[in-house]
């Protein structure tokens, strides 16, 4: 004989799965480490850095959307500076735009540095509008 087992579940009490949450292990860079948690603009700020310095495509634990392909793009030997302040514009706002909590990705701006210990990096900062406010962004490449 088999039993049937009906638990009246209250619908006030489930949570909506399409509400995502920002709240993350938090990383101290300086120290390679995972240091607590974090959320909110804190929580974007490490997905901007994380999304911009991982290599797209690379990385197995992530789909095809996460990640970047700027550092190969820009490290190519026959890639001239003309063509990164061209490209580097798309690659930086395809890294993010595909986060639902990003707005808008504007105010991109290249530097090339030409000094130790920065010779063979570009710097490049912008500005994320966000679900939490803007975030300006500076990153060595």
């Amino acid at each position: 004989m088999h039993m049937s087992l009906d638990i009246p579940i209250p619908f006030d009490t489930l949570e909506d799965e399409g509400t995502q949450t920002s709240r993350t292990y938090a990383i101290d860079w300086e120290n390679g480490r995972i240091s607590g948690f974090s959320d909110g603009v804190e929580a974007m700020k490490q997905f901007i850095k994380k999304a911009i310095i991982t290599p797209r495509f690379k990385c197995l634990i992530y789909d095809s959307q996460y990640g970047s392909e700027i550092k190969e793009t820009i490290i190519d030997k026959n890639v001239t500076r003309e063509y990164i302040e061209t490209e580097l514009q798309f690659l930086v706002e395809d890294t993010l735009i595909h986060d639902e909590r990003v707005l808008r990705v504007y105010n991109i701006e290249i530097t090339f540095g030409d000094s130790y210990p920065l010779q063979d990096s570009v710097i490049v900062t912008f500005d994320v509008d966000t679900i939490y406010g803007k975030i300006p962004v500076e990153e060595v490449i």
